[in-house]
């Protein structure tokens, strides 16, 4: 058997692009921003993680533009050897001040914290409970650990608690759960979880990746939007959302911290995150903290856009976010209808089984803080016309 056979017998793609739905890796000539170019044409950005609409800003540009200047455009080694710069050091003493955690700590990736904090902190006597619809590098995360892995039902505590209440009493116990769950744009119940936690003697981790600088009164995230921030042990984030560049962190009691910088194989043998996102990720907590106004805008964004969308007829799941899903029902659909919205101006991301239930394919949607109304109600008008068009609403 050759082991590329399977490459060759995959046909799943080609049949998209023989078909004129094909939807992935799709090119953009512009940045991350309210309206996007693409194929020539203006369309606006309904598809980015681009929250606060910082990923343009001109001071988190010139930031970046002088770290390259003063440092280079790389780091040329991990941080466990040459890759630590004097900015690493400062970025992560401003995370842990901001977050109100002892210390944190940065990797190249989001992906990669993910993998590399909860791959080390399993070992064969400990178990790592995560809600079902968790993002791939926690379930990533718990298969390279030794630990033994359990899931359950989403956003179900009470199938965690019984999970809970059987697991053997002398093993270690961790809950991963996303804070924001980045397709459905529902929230982990983080209360409930501090209480299992606290009763069962188990540690919690949230991936708060798709929360900070969006929620919480200072944008510190889900913890601090439920006031559970002193009851959560340990706080994963990502660079690529609110904070403008790419990266990730993890963020917790120093000796916990300590452990995972000296035990975290992705942080140990990758290089370290190049100057400029060190630079960027900088300003960006400059000016969450700077321009609390922005948080608001998003949020008059998301909630003029889940009121709309609603009043069209649109099913939006359970979101409670910037994200918001439209449940378009078969996976044929959700890829015609992303064609349909960028032919009439509104670029959106189609999330297909098996990320979600066959049947319940969705249009995942996001917004950002500089979207104004007339971008708003440019894609209102296309999702009114595709939606009625597929039969997706009335």
């Amino acid at each position: 058997m050759d082991v590329f056979q399977k490459c060759f017998d995959f046909e799943d793609a080609e049949e998209a692009r023989r078909s004129g739905f094909y939807p992935y890796f799709r090119s953009i000539s512009s940045g991350q921003d309210p309206v996007v170019i693409m194929d020539g044409r203006e369309l606006v950005m309904l598809g980015s993680n681009n929250y606060l609409g910082l990923t343009s800003h001109p001071e988190i540009k010139e930031a970046a533009i002088q770290a390259v200047r003063e440092f280079g455009s790389g780091t040329a080694g991990s941080r466990f050897l040459n890759g630590t710069l004097d900015i690493h050091v400062q970025l992560e003493e401003e995370l842990a001040h901001f977050l109100g955690r002892e210390r944190a700590l940065t990797f190249s990736t989001g992906f990669q914290v993910n993998l590399g904090t909860i791959a080390c902190l399993l070992d064969r006597r400990d178990m790592v409970f995560l809600d079902a619809y968790d993002h791939a590098c926690i379930i990533d995360g718990a298969r390279l650990g030794f630990g033994r892995t359990v899931k359950f039902r989403h956003n179900d505590l009470e199938d965690l608690e019984h999970r809970l209440e059987v697991a053997d009493t002398d093993k270690g116990k961790l809950i991963v759960v996303d804070g924001v769950f980045s397709m459905e744009g529902d929230l982990a119940d983080l209360p409930k979880l501090v209480e299992l936690k606290k009763r069962h003697g188990a540690r919690l981790m949230v991936d708060d990746a798709h929360a900070v600088g969006v929620f919480g009164k200072n944008g510190r995230g889900t913890p601090e939007h439920f006031g559970v921030e002193e009851d959560v042990d340990l706080i994963m984030g990502t660079f690529s959302k609110s904070l403008a560049a790419v990266g990730g962190y993890i963020a917790g009691e120093a000796k916990v911290i300590d452990w995972i910088q000296h035990t975290a194989r992705p942080l140990i043998f990758s290089a370290s995150p190049p100057p400029a996102s060190v630079a960027s990720v900088r300003k960006a907590l400059e000016i969450i903290q700077r321009e609390p106004e922005r948080r608001q805008r998003l949020w008059d964004n998301t909630a003029y856009m889940a009121r709309e969308l609603k009043g069209l007829g649109y099913d939006t799941g359970n979101a409670d976010s910037p994200v918001i899903p439209l449940v378009v029902g078969e996976d044929m659909t959700a890829f015609m209808m992303t064609k349909r919205l960028a032919e009439e101006g509104a670029f959106v991301n189609p999330v297909v089984s098996p990320a979600v239930p066959p049947g319940r394919a969705m249009i995942r949607t996001s917004y950002m803080a500089t979207h104004t109304r007339e971008h708003l109600d440019r894609a209102l008008a296309a999702f009114a016309k595709v939606g009625r068009e597929l039969g997706v609403i009335g």
